[in-house]
């Protein structure tokens, strides 16, 4: 999620360790408040890094990651795994 001049950013990944993580949902304002409140209901660990989804919601829906941004998405992943862990 990124907010910046009062406009809220939400990115949705998906990876599935098969394939290579792929944009699945992405907007802003009314639209990232529904993709953060669909996360929240599904129990979907939330991730905050206003620079990684500024340069993530610049990605089509369906795009996959590009290498450039592979490390901070496994960042991110690394983190989601450490919750799950718990």
């Amino acid at each position: 999620m990124k907010e910046s001049d009062d406009e809220k950013y939400a990115v949705a990944l998906h990876y599935d360790q098969e394939t290579v993580p792929k944009v699945v949902a992405s907007g802003s304002g009314y639209l990232a408040d529904k993709i953060i409140e669909l996360a929240n209901e599904n129990g979907i660990e939330l991730y905050q890094d206003k620079d990684l989804v500024g340069l993530l919601s610049q990605l089509e829906v369906g795009e996959n990651i590009p290498n450039e941004l592979f490390n901070s998405v496994a960042v991110v992943l690394a983190y989601v795994y450490q919750l799950n862990k718990k």
